[in-house]
């Protein structure tokens, strides 16, 4: 009788076919884009075996499975209620005359994000950590109730410490403190800031711990959000972490921009909210009642939603938003984003917009801290630029903003970038505001960063050595991880 040495190349020859059969079927049940499925299958079929567990390690996208896995319900919450919501003819007619296409996206908000747009709230714009870091202090300081804080990065440095001592003291004086930060975030300094936290008896957690002992910039699942409220109604949020790099008196040399804002109003129920839902996932400790949601009275003019997004039931909500934004637009569309990786939907969608008249400009820093995302990025500006669409290269220091502005009177304002990894692989935060008083404040910030930028051409892209075209063009390759 033959050895099962003796068979294994007939049990690898009728296994080659099967494999074969079940990659091709799960790449035409799941692969939604004909372009990929029709890749997917060349390959499988071209090159057997290779080519099904190419497949299956690269093609499977296991991170939105994986997420809903991780967090499979939300925690309840629901803050506001209590609140009548605005529809689109009221948001109209609160902006005036030419709003009526902006307007329209508060339908499909209500649909995408499942939460309302509450009135009565003031945004106030804190420019670099120069504004958003004193402020910040002087909240936590005041602080009579409570202080939530969530963060990508909150390091172990100047910055960091004062914040440390702000929260301590918080806690002296009886106020109740979270201190949400996320794993791999924490890593960013050493030693990490939430064992020090915790040594001051500040109630301290970390975001989804990962194996993995060392900090990267490309890990998925991670929580990119920045959000910190203070007695249920003064929030803050935006782009900012929490380090010396924004601050230009910690550190001059290493000095990088942001935007991040304050936030006061009815809306701060959905901020709180979010912080809320990714407390009770990571530590399973509900917080409720007025302590944590207090009743919050209109204080300003502008309409606000909290829009959350992440890879489990949150999913590509914020895209949505984007290109609905973005097919809305009348006259103008401005984006401010570190990293700009759009998708083929994306690139189409600001494409279409320049070509029917709309002024589309994208501000990107001339020098990256990521250089595989900008390599990237410069692989595909042509696409947008042949368009229509004016990019702008802003010089030093580096611009970590992230902000997008239409019409004069649509405001996304938040932590997440124009990339793949923020609007499909990481939770986000934003918020979107209908404003025309902050619409326009927003747009002569934008109007002032982009005098000092230079417009990229055509030319410069075209204009790039064959060895950098082609290292630009493998690390395209790779877009939709980094």
């Amino acid at each position: 009788m033959a050895s099962l040495l003796d068979l294994w190349p007939l049990l690898v020859a009728a296994a080659i076919p099967v494999v074969q059969v079940a990659a091709a079927v799960h790449v035409l049940l799941r692969k939604r884009d004909v372009r990929a499925a029709v890749g997917w299958m060349g390959l499988i079929w071209l090159v057997p075996l290779v080519g099904a567990a190419l497949y299956a390690f690269l093609g499977i996208n296991r991170i939105q499975r994986k997420a809903r896995a991780l967090r499979p319900e939300p925690a309840g919450y629901e803050a506001w209620l209590a609140r009548a919501p605005l529809n689109g003819e009221e948001v109209a007619s609160r902006l005036g005359p030419g709003a009526g296409s902006v307007a329209e996206l508060v339908a499909l908000g209500d649909r995408v994000t499942e939460r309302p747009l509450l009135a009565g709230n003031s945004v106030t714009p804190l420019v670099d950590g120069d504004e958003a870091y004193p402020a910040m202090l002087e909240a936590i300081e005041a602080a009579r109730v409570s202080v939530t804080l969530l963060t990508y990065i909150f390091d172990n440095d100047g910055v960091g410490r004062r914040f440390l001592e702000a929260l301590r003291g918080a806690v002296e004086r009886g106020v109740e403190v979270r201190v949400l930060v996320d794993d791999v975030g924490a890593r960013y300094s050493t030693p990490s800031i939430t064992g020090t936290l915790k040594r001051a008896k500040v109630p301290a957690a970390r975001f989804m711990p990962t194996m993995l002992h060392w900090r990267m910039p490309y890990f998925n699942l991670r929580n990119h959000r920045k959000i910190m409220v203070v007695d249920g109604r003064d929030a803050f949020t935006g782009g900012m972490n929490i380090r010396d790099e924004f601050w230009r008196g910690e550190d001059p040399a290493q000095f990088s921009r942001d935007l991040h804002f304050r936030i006061q109003g009815p809306v701060v129920g959905e901020i709180q909210e979010v912080f809320a839902e990714d407390w009770t996932f990571t530590t399973g400790e509900r917080l409720e009642g007025p302590r944590w949601f207090p009743d919050v009275e209109p204080v300003g003019t502008t309409v606000a939603r909290g829009i959350s997004d992440g890879p489990d039931i949150d999913y590509e909500k914020l895209e949505t938003m984007i290109l609905g934004a973005v097919n809305a637009a009348g006259s103008s569309v401005r984006i401010i984003t570190p990293y700009f990786l759009p998708d083929r939907v994306l690139i189409r969608a600001l494409c279409i917009a320049a070509l029917r008249g709309v002024e589309v400009e994208v501000l990107i820093p001339a020098q990256g801290n990521l250089a595989l995302v900008q390599w990237a990025s410069m692989a595909q500006l042509d696409q947008v630029l042949e368009k229509g669409v004016r990019v702008f290269a802003s010089p030093p220091p580096f611009d970590h903003s992230k902000l997008m502005v239409v019409d004069r009177a649509w405001v996304l304002l938040g932590s997440a970038n124009v990339d793949p990894r923020s609007l499909q692989l990481n939770f986000e935060f934003n918020v979107e505001c209908y404003d025309r008083e902050l619409g326009e404040r927003l747009e002569r910030v934008f109007a002032e960063r982009r005098s000092r930028a230079r417009e990229l051409t055509l030319s410069d892209v075209h204009g790039r050595s064959l060895p950098v075209k082609l290292r630009d063009a493998v690390a395209r390759l790779f877009s939709p991880y980094l």
